[in-house]
């Protein structure tokens, strides 16, 4: 992390370094415990720093993108297989993207705030904090995928969206 201008950069990158980017304005932090998150990381959970993409860029190399659902696609390193982000295709969640934490250069400066996917935590994983616990309502993705926008009676309540479509942040 850098503090050119005032503003903290983020970088990071994967295992082999085929695979560099940076972002700007950190809009929140969080754990997932979703089987999709499960799965593309090969883990008990992601941990994910979420970026505004217009603040985010790629500073060396290209990821391969893979589509886990309808709701986004998932970059990793061709080269060395490493789980880099997640972007969104829902109009709802356009316009951020989110690094997993552990590709960071520095993941000691970004702490989680809350959990999602909590109808999904493993029952032998055991987390000992006092973080926000929210479960995804069933048919989530689904909903958001059809109707491209949160149904904001549905969503987990982690999520607030802002006054600009697009602008859902992590509290």
């Amino acid at each position: 992390m850098s503090a050119e201008s005032g503003n903290p950069t983020y970088t990071g990158g994967c295992l082999c370094g085929a695979v560099r980017y940076e972002g700007g304005e950190l809009w929140g932090a969080a754990y997932c415990h979703c089987r999709i998150c499960q799965k593309s990381v090969g883990n008990a959970f992601s941990a994910f720093a979420q970026f505004p993409r217009d603040s985010f860029r790629l500073t060396h190399g290209e990821p391969r993108w893979y589509r886990s659902s309808e709701l986004g696609e998932r970059g990793f390193c061709a080269e060395c297989g490493t789980p880099l982000f997640v972007r969104y295709l829902t109009a709802e969640f356009s316009d951020w993207i989110v690094a997993l934490i552990g590709s960071l250069d520095h993941p000691e400066t970004v702490a989680p705030r809350r959990h999602f996917g909590a109808e999904s935590m493993l029952p032998w994983l055991e987390i000992v904090d006092d973080l926000p616990r929210d479960s995804y309502p069933e048919n989530f993705i689904e909903e958001c995928v059809a109707h491209d926008r949160v149904n904001l009676d549905r969503r987990p309540s982690g999520f607030q969206i802002g006054a600009n479509r697009g602008r859902a942040r992590i509290r």
